[in-house]
């Protein structure tokens, strides 16, 4: 489901092709990539994309799923529109953006998921725990994590909860840029990328 923006069918949309707000954390381009291989999606793909932040994963994934739904679930309203508009950007109409904080409003979620992207959320453990229990058996569920502390809570929910087939990824990109009338590379902040399945 090409868009005009996007004619293409790989992933991997640069970042400067997204609307962005300051202080508002987005996927860079050769993350995202590792996001969205480890999830292994499915052209009727059911996605919660849980702290979607800027949008990036739920557009690439609305684009990928021609047939599925994409959920957006992200607590801030002006953020939440900003999703919406990163959507009418690549002309994504398969994305629902649901304002509300994580795991709160979970419970509420008509559709279960078959995959489940978490990016973000102060208390990573207890979503982990409440998108597990919706999660379809055979889903998969995808974290990241950018601190030592992050790794640690998802490894350690990871555990508890008997997910199986775990992969753990830590990016390590550098990007070419120019600088004055040099060229530099300059790295990407690491960010480690857990994902497993649920057999049962």
């Amino acid at each position: 489901m090409p868009s005009p923006l996007w004619p293409y069918a790989t992933p991997g949309i640069p970042d400067d092709l997204f609307e962005r707000l300051p202080g508002i954390p987005m996927s860079p381009r050769e993350v995202r990539l590792l996001i969205l291989s480890s999830l292994r999606l499915k052209v009727d793909s059911v996605l919660w994309d849980i702290g979607a932040g800027t949008g990036t994963i739920s557009v690439e994934a609305g684009l990928l799923c021609p047939k599925g739904q994409i959920i957006a679930i992200e607590r801030d309203e002006e953020v939440a529109n900003l999703i919406r508009r990163n959507c009418d950007r690549f002309s994504v109409d398969n994305v629902e953006v649901i304002e509300g904080s994580a795991p709160d409003c979970l419970s509420t979620l008509k559709q279960a998921p078959d995959r489940v992207c978490i990016e973000g959320g102060r208390s990573i453990k207890a979503i982990l725990n409440a998108t597990w229990q919706q999660l379809e058996p055979q889903g998969r569920i995808v974290a990241t994590a950018a601190t030592l502390e992050g790794l640690y809570q998802v490894s350690e929910s990871f555990a508890e909860l008997q997910v199986r087939q775990i992969e753990v990824v830590q990016s390590a990109v550098n990007r070419l840029e120019k600088r004055g009338l040099n060229q530099t590379f300059a790295s990407i902040d690491p960010i480690f990328v857990l994902s497993g399945e649920k057999l049962d």
